[in-house]
């Protein structure tokens, strides 16, 4: 996966004793070229780099088998700013700044991009680097609708690929800890979750048809979603909240804790989704719901209720956003990289702290306990380690926020296929399965 595959093959000529220097045990006990590590690294391109895909670049920095090749990004100051921050964070090899995600995939020395992407491009950028022969490491949620999510987990088993979806959380050691001790039943029998997500979100007001700036490539940022003219209140975050590029806060961060909440109860496809709120609080061009509840309900006689508020942060149990697991003797309660266990006389049995210093808000997550997550990505490649999150898993819980989301536009409560999660006898709520792509931008396996 270096791009000297002379090199490679040479140590490993070294190692085999085939030069006449004997036969070694391994070609890590002696490197004949010091100057190099003898160890693959995977050669990553970032896609996006304003917000967390900057992130996307410290990681990679400091994850040992893994090198930035390319920063791209259609936003010229945000490859010059990707750029700078690769050098802050230690990274020597000069990375190419590029504003063509293309040009990376067809270079042939890029193992692996990571894309940090709005949500419109997320699968159809995954399955071009996939033919491309690429592996992907891509944020949440990893589709903008049902269908394109069941397209990149057929994808993925298609060509053979690392596939892992950027929901960090499941890295973070409290976390594994909560969820063990929820399956070897600290509580009994876990039927019940709460998860929710509470911001401050300001007005994005009314926005102004104006002319592209000079740093902006706004067709390709456009990409596979049709065309709309651009306004001054889009980018380059609030494209979140408009439906033709976004998905809104359920899939934006409430991803997070419904994968928690769908793991911590050990279950897969719901059997009815049902999801009600609106734009409340601003009077705006904002067309997703500030304010939201989704509820879905498993065949195993569990179920779990989500709960978004964009702009009143006023939070849960004294957490702006977290997880709570109800059972037969008590409740459990993650809050990011803790958790609580009480009984249901309401006594605290146990408390574990964080394991990390790391201030964890609203803005995001806890950057130095995400690098394991990263690590696990390169080391699924490079060693055959087992993954924390495979696309094929993870997209059952995208698929929820998904649901909540055609519930919500529909007006209506869904009944689902629990194989599979397709919602049953409605052809108007299937309508929202899929989408309208620009032509020639079709997704496609």
């Amino acid at each position: 996966m270096k791009k000297d595959v002379n090199r490679r093959n040479f140590i490993k000529t070294v190692a085999t004793g085939t030069l006449g220097l004997g036969v070694m045990s391994s070609a890590h006990s002696f490197n004949i070229l010091s100057k190099y590590p003898v160890e693959d690294k995977v050669r990553v391109a970032i896609m996006g780099v304003n917000g967390r895909g900057s992130q996307h670049i410290q990681a990679f920095a400091k994850v040992p088998n893994a090198e930035i090749s390319h920063i791209c990004d259609v936003d010229s100051r945000a490859v010059s700013n990707g750029l700078a921050v690769a050098e802050k964070s230690g990274v020597t090899n000069k990375p190419q700044g590029i504003a063509d995600f293309r040009r990376a995939l067809d270079d042939k020395s890029i193992d692996a991009i990571s894309i940090a992407l709005p949500d419109h491009w997320h699968t159809p950028m995954a399955l071009m680097a996939l033919k491309a022969g690429k592996h992907v490491y891509v944020e949440k949620p990893g589709s903008h609708n049902p269908a394109e999510g069941e397209l990149l987990s057929k994808a993925t088993s298609a060509y053979g690929k690392i596939v892992q979806m950027g929901n960090q959380r499941r890295s973070w050691p409290r976390v594994q800890e909560a969820i063990a001790e929820l399956h070897s039943g600290v509580i009994g029998k876990a039927y019940y979750a709460r998860a929710w997500y509470t911001n401050n979100r300001q007005s994005i007001g009314y926005g102004k048809t104006a002319a592209v700036p000079e740093w902006l490539d706004f067709e390709l940022w456009q990409g596979p979603a049709p065309r709309a003219a651009f306004k001054d209140n889009l980018i380059h975050y609030n494209w979140h909240w408009f439906w033709n590029w976004g998905t809104g806060e359920i899939v934006n961060n409430g991803v997070h804790f419904l994968d928690l909440a769908r793991w911590g109860l050990d279950v897969d496809y719901a059997k009815k989704a049902y999801s009600s709120g609106g734009r409340y609080h601003f009077k705006d061009d904002w067309q997703t719901p500030d304010t939201q509840t989704a509820s879905f309900d498993f065949a195993e006689g569990k179920s779990i209720l989500w709960e978004g508020r964009s702009c009143n942060r006023r939070g849960i149990n004294e957490m702006g956003s977290g997880v709570s697991f109800h059972g037969e003797n008590g409740t459990l309660e993650l809050l990011d990289n803790s958790y609580k266990i009480y009984d249901n006389a309401n006594k605290l049995l146990k408390s574990a702290d964080p394991t990390s210093n790391t201030v964890v808000d609203q803005r995001g997550a806890g950057f130095d306990m995400d690098i394991a997550h990263f690590t696990n990505f390169t080391n699924a490649i490079t060693k055959g380690e087992k993954q924390i999150s495979p696309y094929q898993e993870i997209v059952k819980s995208v698929m929820l926020c998904h649901l909540g989301n055609i519930s919500y536009r529909t007006g209506r409560a869904l009944e689902l296929d629990q194989s599979n999660g397709r919602i049953l006898n409605d052809k108007a709520a299937m309508k929202l399965w899929s989408r309208e792509y620009e032509k020639g931008w079709e997704p496609k396996i």
